[in-house]
């Protein structure tokens, strides 16, 4: 996987050294990361995002506001759910309407089993070899192939629901502006009630596992950023706020929230104005949110060592587990409650307004807004997703943590940066996956 221009043992510091990662497959996407040293200190480090641009903003334009869910889904195939109600709920906010009552359970019923599909990925695929020692999924799987074996189930439970409820596992055809263009009997989820209590004690046991695993001494200060809702852990509504004061509307946004473009990488920087980068995705959740999770998610949060506050980004990975027992908690009192609405979905027009809209996706806040013609075609559109928003966190991450291994061989030190890169989980994109790590030591 590496490659030494000459030993560390015999090079003086003024030696120039790099390591290439030709494939990096644990993160989603076309990127690189640039690691420069001086002294044994990060003198900077940057996370370039090399893939082209991919223009799903000018693709809306002049197409009708009720093909934006299915456009953008189209983004990513992890969570094309977070695309296409963040694109709902933006239309629906031009036209002063709000999606209630069961048709509003159904959308954060398809929403959990978006994040038991993306955290299940995550946890089990993605995040776990790292801690483990292993390369890939795959290799880990010969030495606990049980462990991989309930990853993949409750990760299918999740697409599960995107099938009953959305019509097919990736990019759901069944959502629509206002609702849903079909809804289901409740005969539909039967099978779902009793693979969600499987899939919740599953979580469980994962909690406790993954609280075992090794953890660098590695706590920030962040800000966290996400959406808060009095009365629920929230994914499709609330208020944006953030441990540092932030709370507003979710129309103000873009008062707050800028967009930065770094000559270094294709991906614009998201911060918040005056206070600088900050954190989505489950860590912000779960510490703006916790009285909010079910009692049991909390008792586990607590069992495992989280009591309301985790500040090692390393431990996301207990806290996607604690996020799957809610969304199995959240779906099975969704199912036990289900009454088939009469209609599918609400008149929705939002013709010659601007909405905005921002849900949960699994790895954090999701921004949509749209300004729609008087004939009801799209005129601009602006999407922020959560990678973007974390892009400066993880480089920071990488400037504060990198000093404790740069004692350790390239390809130690290399393995630990790229540990603290899956951290967030980066969805880059739905596309190859492509890493390097440049490494130099100056005088």
């Amino acid at each position: 996987m590496s490659e030494e221009t000459s030993s560390p043992e015999s090079s003086p510091p003024e030696n120039t050294r790099r390591i290439s990662v030709d494939y990096l497959a644990r993160v989603e996407g076309e990127g690189a990361m640039h690691l420069f040293m001086k002294d044994g200190e990060v003198a900077d480090v940057k996370l370039k995002i090399f893939e082209p641009p991919r223009f799903f903003e000018a693709f809306l334009r002049k197409r009708s506001f009720r093909e934006a869910p299915d456009i953008t889904a189209r983004i990513c195939g992890i969570c094309p759910v977070a695309y296409q109600m963040s694109a709902c709920h933006a239309m629906e906010n031009a036209a002063g309407v709000q999606v209630t009552g069961q048709l509003r359970e159904l959308r954060r019923l398809l929403y959990c089993g978006e994040w038991l599909e993306s955290h299940g990925l995550h946890v089990f695929m993605l995040h776990a070899p790292d801690f483990l020692g292993y390369a890939s999924g795959i290799e880990m799987a010969r030495d606990h192939r049980d462990l991989v074996e309930m990853g993949l189930k409750l990760k299918k439970i999740g697409n599960d629901i995107g099938n009953v409820l959305g019509g097919r596992e990736i990019h759901p055809v069944n959502v629509k502006v206002g609702g849903f263009y079909k809804v289901p009997y409740a005969r539909d989820f039967q099978k779902l009630k009793e693979d969600l209590k499987w899939g919740a004690d599953a979580s469980e046991k994962t909690a406790r596992w993954a609280a075992q695993l090794p953890f660098p001494d590695f706590e920030q200060d962040y800000e966290f950023v996400s959406l808060s809702h009095p009365d629920e852990y929230a994914m499709n509504e609330g208020r944006v706020v953030s441990n540092r004061g932030l709370d507003i509307d979710i129309t103000d946004y873009e008062t707050h929230f800028e967009e930065q473009h770094a000559t270094y990488t294709n991906a614009l920087h998201s911060v918040l104005k005056g206070h600088g980068p900050y954190f989505v995705g489950p860590l912000a959740r779960f510490n703006l949110n916790f009285d909010r999770l079910t009692p049991r998610a909390q008792a586990l949060a607590r069992e495992t060592g989280l009591d309301g506050t985790c500040l090692n980004p390393f431990k996301s990975i207990i806290v996607r587990a604690v996020e799957m027992l809610y969304a199995c908690e959240e779906a099975l009192r969704v199912l036990e409650n289900y009454e088939r609405p009469d209609k599918p979905a609400i008149e929705v027009d939002p013709a010659g307004h601007r909405g905005c809209g921002l849900t949960e996706a699994p790895r954090g806040s999701l921004y949509h807004r749209y300004e729609i013609g008087e004939d009801g075609l799209i005129t601009s559109a602006k999407i922020v997703p959560p990678t973007s928003q974390n892009q400066k966190i993880i480089e920071d991450d990488l400037r504060k943590f990198a000093p404790q291994y740069v004692h350790l061989p390239d390809d130690k030190l290399q393995w630990h940066c790229e540990q603290a890169i899956r951290n967030y989980d980066p969805c880059i994109s739905c596309a190859t996956h492509f890493l390097k790590i440049e490494r130099k030591e100056l005088s």
